[in-house]
């Protein structure tokens, strides 16, 4: 997949924090699910983690995800959206990934962010922000 290739799509570009975990695997599972739609209206899903490329064939392979996982291992990607963050768990801080949701136009913008997404219900959400596109 290339910039190129990308050209006069829209680009869901899902942020989630790690391969394989119930929340990631629900989200990962409901996009998915929702791909076929998503043809439908030029869009492309393409999902985001610091996990490994090893981590993401894995992942991919087990949920037969059929869209690209990008490995951000150095999370620049994660940076440059700004949904890398100071989380909590337990009393513990430590940094990760926020999990949101971009969805960049056919004009190669940022037509819409979703903040702290809710798994369920978040690809009909999305879906339906991107056949509000215009």
């Amino acid at each position: 997949m290339t910039r190129d290739s990308l050209a006069g799509k829209n680009v869901v570009l899902y942020f989630y924090p790690k391969d394989d975990t119930p929340g990631c695997t629900k989200e990962a599972c409901d996009f998915r699910d929702a791909l076929p739609r998503f043809g439908k209206i030029d869009a492309v899903v393409i999902g985001v983690s610091p996990d490994s490329v090893e981590s993401h064939r894995k992942f991919k392979t087990k949920f037969n995800l059929p869209f690209r996982l990008l490995a951000d291992e150095g999370h620049k990607l994660a940076d440059a959206f700004g949904v890398w963050k100071e989380k909590s768990m337990y009393g513990r801080k430590f940094m990760g990934i926020e999990r949101t949701t971009v969805i960049v136009d056919r004009k190669g913008r940022v037509a819409k962010i979703f903040p702290k997404v809710k798994v369920p219900g978040h690809a009909e959400e999305v879906e339906k922000a991107l056949r509000e596109l215009k």
